[in-house]
């Protein structure tokens, strides 16, 4: 069976399960799945030794989820360049992104990308971060300020391309072996409102009483927000020919959003954004949490970030069921005073979080060991993303804190952050786990299944108590074949469970493949 096919076939059983499916699924046994575990970790092993060889082994592997993907930034500036020419936009004059029309004669996006090679490839290099991948294209400034200002530039292009972003960013997954997305992503209409003048003063004093004056006029914002969605899936659906023959495999990759609020904007807009996100994560269950974005080093966002921590604490005690995850310690040394690494982490947790977003900077909070042991305890998971923080942050290879959370039994995923802009995908964030943080196969295994276990999808979990790979009991023993009736009524209940069991499936394909591939080789040879 082919790669594309297996994926096709793969992800109409899971859609099989979502239904509640009387189909049995079969997952192997826990010592069969040892066994054949150990065998594809020394043929991994084996295939690190060459860079090439690896990426072809980790693109086939299946990765469960990616739980920190922003839709904006997922998409790849050839793809908004595109979409730039066919809305008739204009290069701006200063060549780095676009303008409205009417164009000068030599600023048409559409003739330049078929007759200006040179040019074309500029403004790729404006539009991403590609100046700091392997040496291709410009390099002037620091990564952090040029994957910033990358989001200025495209935001014209990207404006009602949202169908077609969703498309590409599900068709990537798809190609490499994701069964699910949740992205940061937001109705456009979320933020017009949240940032509509007047913006008044906002303290924590008065958050209740903001919250009182406002909130009714927002929550008759959430049935335009949520037809928003509506429109963007409906016009996704179409785009990829999901639920007919011809249907591409991104139809099967499970999606769901966290709606976020901007840190680096006057307070009262943080709020609003934040009552907003709250809200529709509370009754929409395509949103399944909430974020906060922009960088953390921007003044505002270190000025404000105690404020922002107790519109956190207000609103998650008015929607306790709301799922938190945070950006936060996405800090390098020497980045900023020593004073604003001390604590934000921490704090992040204190208020709520069930995940964290980076936590690069977790060695240098006062409490950072105490903060880690919080964390395990609480199975509070931080998102990894491995080439977001190297070309960011400068921060990679053995100064990178992934270690150290693993080492402490802090939960850990890995993640893609802004694939687009910073010219990466699963697979690479994967293949540097294993070339720069010395990751086996088994470890990436375990990551892969903790991306659905610490994904905020709702319903009961496949595990046993957070024990990643030890069966809950509706499908422990023989349940293992699903066919128990406990079992599938716990698939037919729970997505969670339903993703869980696919990717077990997946993973058990992939090994047999692995271990079937490595011996023909060792035939031949």
């Amino acid at each position: 069976m082919t790669h594309r096919r297996a994926m096709v076939s793969l992800a109409l059983a899971g859609m099989a399960l979502a239904l509640g499916s009387a189909a049995p699924v079969a997952a192997r046994s826990p010592a069969g799945s040892a066994t054949r575990s150990a065998q594809v970790a020394a043929i991994m092993a084996k295939a690190a030794r060459d860079p090439g060889e690896l990426r072809l082994f980790l693109h086939r592997m299946p990765k469960g989820g990616d739980l920190h993907n922003h839709l904006s930034g997922a998409l790849y500036a050839e793809d908004m360049i595109a979409w730039a020419g066919t809305k008739g936009l204009c290069l701006s004059a200063d060549g780095s992104g676009f303008a409205a029309p009417p164009c000068a004669p030599d600023a048409d996006i559409a003739t330049l990308t078929r007759t200006e090679p040179a040019r074309y490839a500029r403004l790729v290099d404006s539009l991403s971060t590609r100046g700091w991948q392997n040496g291709v294209g410009a390099a002037a400034i620091s990564g952090h300020d040029q994957f910033f200002a990358t989001f200025d530039r495209f935001t014209p292009a990207l404006l009602g391309q949202e169908a077609e972003a969703m498309i590409a960013a599900r068709r990537q997954a798809a190609g490499e072996g994701l069964l699910y997305l949740e992205l940061d992503h937001n109705p456009p209409g979320l933020l017009e409102t949240a940032l509509a003048a007047p913006l008044p003063p906002l303290d924590v004093a008065s958050l209740a009483a903001f919250h009182t004056a406002e909130a009714p006029r927002l929550l008759a914002q959430l049935p335009a927000l949520r037809a928003q969605i509506d429109a963007e899936e409906a016009a996704a659906r179409t785009g990829m020919h999901c639920a007919t023959p011809q249907a591409e495999p991104g139809c099967g990759v499970a999606v769901h959003y966290l709606a976020w609020a901007l840190r680096d904007v006057a307070p009262a807009a943080v709020f609003r954004a934040l009552i907003l996100a709250f809200a529709l994560a509370e009754a929409d269950p395509r949103f399944v949490g909430v974020n906060i974005v922009q960088p953390e080093d921007w003044p505002v966002a270190r000025a404000d970030y105690d404020l922002h921590m107790a519109m956190f604490r207000f609103l998650a005690q008015r929607h306790p069921g709301v799922a938190i995850s945070m950006h936060a310690g996405e800090l390098a040394f020497g980045q900023v005073p020593p004073a604003d690494m001390r604590d934000h982490i921490a704090k992040a947790v204190a208020a709520g979080a069930r995940r964290i977003g980076h936590g690069v900077d977790i060695a240098f909070e006062d409490q950072g060991r105490e903060t880690l042991a919080q964390m395990a305890r609480q199975g509070v998971a931080v998102e990894i993303n491995l080439t977001s923080n190297a070309v960011i942050l400068g921060v990679k290879g053995p100064a990178h804190p992934l270690s150290l959370y693993r080492r402490h039994g802090v939960p850990v995923v890995l993640a893609t952050d802004d694939q687009g802009v910073l010219r990466t995908d699963i697979t690479n964030e994967f293949q540097r786990g294993v070339q720069e943080q010395g990751l086996g196969y088994g470890d990436l295994k375990a990551i892969a299944r903790a991306s659905l276990e610490y994904s905020f999808v709702r319903g009961a979990s496949l595990w046993r108590d957070r024990h990643v790979g030890q069966w809950a009991a509706p499908c422990s023993g023989t349940g293992q074949a699903a066919s128990a009736t406990p079992c599938r009524a716990l698939l037919a209940a729970s997505e969670k469970a339903r993703l869980q069991m696919a990717l077990e499936q997946r993973l058990d394909a992939f090994e047999d493949d692995a271990i079937k591939a490595a011996a023909m080789n060792n035939k031949k040879s």
